[in-house]
């Protein structure tokens, strides 16, 4: 409340609250920062003027900044912190050991000092743009992610870390932060795992100028990351490519028969020349082999034809063969009955059961004796 002295003294008392701070101008020029409690200012002709800042909000954002630094820098001083980083820098400011922001390179923050404790690391960029795993945790649990790129690599990858398109190192699996400082952050990742590569559908000319279609296959691992990536645009297709030309100068030499025969697959010299090829751009190839022949409908008839024709010629033989058996067998047998006429006795008898067991009776006309006569003077003999 302003009294009679005050008005004769030309003053005015404002008051500051705990959680404020004030600036105060008389006739344009810096007074101080006023902390909390009532001041007492002179005002003659009501000039002046109060900047109140609620530490709820504890950065200093003032268009007097520089001029209470250059004018009052012990005041500044007393009241403010000021945090800087250089080209090379980054700072991660902490309030209270909280995360409150993190300054990029050639930056400045003031803050008020009673908004604190107030804390900093500075982290040295020159040597790399890596975050530590500790930091980058806290810097997600923070809500502070943005300050940074981060990046995932899985078991069985490796992460080629590259930097405004160079390359800096490969990234085992794992969570990894880089500072967002204005440069280019690229992280490739290569699949080390074995992975099988088919080649399908492709058209082939064999020796005998017939046409056919193969589906090819081959499994790969990427041995050397880097190689794999750096020395072609993708290694996948230089991998399809040679096991195109492979097959067509293998296939090309053959004829359909051949091919159909000995179920050919790359010959020895085309496949070292597709491993040694890849080997250069750090990828091995292990297994090589023709899954499919295909082959045109006019094609696969006249096949299907002549394979039943020659199944049906050794069908032929085979029954043949079991006839001349059957043959020479009757007539081994026709020769022991003429030298043994007991043995054409029982086959009589065998015939006589046979044929009885058929019938419901069976009449003998000229009697058992007749019919066993010639076996009975044998047994008395």
């Amino acid at each position: 409340m302003m009294t009679i002295l005050d008005k004769v003294l030309g003053r005015q008392r404002v008051l500051v609250k705990e959680n404020e701070r004030a600036i105060a101008l008389y006739k344009g020029e810096m007074l101080g920062i006023l902390g909390p409690g009532e001041h007492a200012l002179p005002n003659r002709r009501n000039r002046l003027d109060i900047f109140r800042h609620d530490l709820k909000s504890p950065e200093f954002v003032s268009a007097f900044e520089k001029a209470l630094f250059d004018k009052l820098p012990d005041v500044a001083a007393r009241h403010l912190t000021v945090f800087r980083t250089s080209r090379t820098e980054v700072a991660v400011v902490e309030r209270d050991a909280q995360i409150h922001t993190v300054l990029g390179p050639d930056r400045k923050l003031s803050v008020w000092t009673d908004a604190g404790p107030w804390t900093s690391t500075v982290v040295d960029i020159s040597e790399g743009l890596t975050v530590d795993a500790a930091l980058l945790r806290r810097l997600v649990l923070a809500s502070k992610a943005n300050v940074v790129t981060t990046s995932y690599v899985a078991e069985g990858y490796a992460g080629l870390l590259f930097v405004d398109g160079v390359y800096v190192e490969t990234l085992a699996p794992g969570a990894h932060g880089f500072w967002n400082t204005g440069r280019s952050v690229l992280v490739k990742l290569v699949d080390l795992k074995r992975q099988s590569l088919d080649v399908a559908g492709q058209e082939m000319l064999t020796k005998d100028r017939v046409t056919i279609r193969v589906n090819i296959a081959a499994d790969y691992r990427v041995v050397d990351p880097l190689k794999a990536v750096a020395t072609v645009k993708d290694f996948s297709e230089a991998l399809y490519r040679a096991l195109q030309f492979a097959f067509r100068k293998t296939l090309g030499a053959l004829t359909l028969d051949q091919i159909l025969e000995k179920k050919v697959t790359v010959d020895e010299e085309a496949a070292g020349k597709v491993r040694a090829d890849m080997a250069e751009i750090g990828v091995e190839v292990s297994d090589i082999a023709l899954k499919d022949v295909i082959l045109p409908g006019e094609m696969r008839e006249i096949l299907n034809q002549v394979v039943a024709a020659e199944k049906q010629a050794e069908a032929n033989v085979i029954r043949r063969r079991e006839e001349t058996n059957a043959t020479r067998s009757l007539l081994n047998t026709a020769k022991v009955m003429a030298e043994n006429p007991v043995m054409l006795r029982l086959k009589e008898l065998e015939a006589l059961e046979t044929i009885a067991g058929k019938v419901e009776r069976l009449t003998v006309h000229n009697g058992t004796g007749g019919l066993l006569n010639d076996l009975v003077k044998l047994r008395d003999q």
